[in-house]
């Protein structure tokens, strides 16, 4: 029994590990050079994770929660900006609005070519601009909640359905405007 624990733990530590990697730029350099091995789990996951990975990471934890229409619970299934609302709450302590159009006049706009991840992605899918919303992963991808059968999934951007219907971005959190969570270490 114990062993299977112990295995379960290293999953997750590798799975962590490897969702940090994903989303760390080659020959990135960490800011404080300081000796990472030290700290507890909770120290060195605050230390190597910004604002941005902190709502992928979230994010990525509503995978395969159903959607359900005005849905605002992963209990009880999700919408778009359901999905949305709940990842910015609990990664960030931000409340958003309940709507994707409401979603639409906060922060600042970026281009398509400009996304970087945690940045919302809005499009048009029911004949009206700012009618879905997500967010941003990085590499095209970006995470969402579909529509009635479908469940919170990881899609392209860049297929002709969501590159047609893309309405535009916008970055709600700036990196640099949020305080610092690393440990003072020197």
């Amino acid at each position: 029994m114990r062993l299977r624990i112990v295995r379960a733990m290293r999953a997750r530590r590798l799975l962590a590990a490897l969702a940090l990697f994903a989303l760390t730029p080659c020959g990135a350099v960490w800011a404080d050079e300081a000796d990472p091995s030290q700290g507890t789990a909770a120290e060195l996951v605050s230390h190597y994770t910004s604002a941005a990975q902190g709502l992928v990471n979230q994010g990525m934890s509503y995978l395969g929660i159903p959607y359900r229409f005005g849905g605002t619970s992963p209990e009880t299934g999700l919408d778009c900006s359901g999905l949305v609302q709940n990842v910015f709450r609990n990664a960030l302590g931000l409340d958003l609005p309940r709507t994707a159009r409401e979603m639409a006049s906060l922060g600042n706009r970026v281009a398509r070519n400009e996304l970087q991840p945690g940045d919302l992605v809005f499009f048009n899918t029911m004949r009206r601009t700012f009618s879905h919303v997500g967010i941003y992963l990085g590499d095209g991808r970006f995470l969402h909640a579909p529509a009635k059968g479908g469940a919170v999934r990881v899609e392209s951007m860049r297929t002709s359905y969501w590159a047609q219907r893309f309405n535009g971005a916008r970055r709600l959190v700036q990196e640099d405007s949020l305080p610092s969570s690393l440990p003072d270490t020197r």
